[in-house]
């Protein structure tokens, strides 16, 4: 028999699956006809956070949380892109996260909710590594559009890297805009 805890858990589980058919509105704004979903931007980001982290001497660990569950709440709200900001008011995110994990057992909910809250709040050295990692994420993926021929991503591009607060983002953005994605082909090692 399942306790409704473990009931509510296993359906935050499946909830936030459903970020893996979610696709990245903006890019669609910029003419990318099948752009990459929320769970692919939120891997990559993990990715791309924990490098900042080491980089930043931040605790990698606690910036991959926060990266991993920056997004969590666009099941509920979807992806609003930057322009829709101006006409739509979304709730606060810490709200939404509180509405998801409910149900979900108080360990789970307690580290979840924490998360969001310090991501949202953006004060402490981690939060703002995963910041900047999800900015850098964009910055990676609007190069990458762009190498595909998508010749409408410069906005995106620029307003990234404009974002981002950290030395070692910065220094990233520079390789990422001076490099090739499939440059690391050539030298398979």
């Amino acid at each position: 028999m399942v306790n409704g805890e473990s009931a509510g858990a296993a359906d935050l589980i499946f909830e936030l699956g459903t970020l893996k058919r979610a696709k990245r509105t903006g890019w669609w704004i910029a003419g990318v006809k099948d752009p990459e979903s929320i769970a692919e931007h939120s891997f990559r980001t993990v990715i791309i956070g924990t490098m900042l982290a080491a980089m930043e001497r931040a605790d990698p660990a606690r910036v991959a949380l926060l990266c991993a569950l920056h997004d969590t709440q666009e099941t509920r709200v979807g992806d609003i892109p930057h322009i829709g900001r101006r006409y739509v008011q979304a709730t606060d995110n810490r709200a939404v996260t509180d509405d998801q994990t409910a149900s979900c057992p108080t360990p789970v909910a307690d580290v979840i909710r924490t998360a969001v809250a310090e991501y949202e709040e953006g004060s402490t050295h981690e939060a703002i590594v995963a910041r900047d990692a999800d900015k850098l994420e964009c910055l990676v993926q609007a190069v990458e559009y762009r190498h595909q021929g998508v010749t409408t991503v410069e906005p995106w591009i620029a307003n990234s890297r404009a974002a981002l607060k950290t030395d070692s983002a910065q220094h990233l953005a520079e390789a990422v805009l001076a490099g090739q994605p499939l440059r690391w082909l050539d030298d398979p090692r």
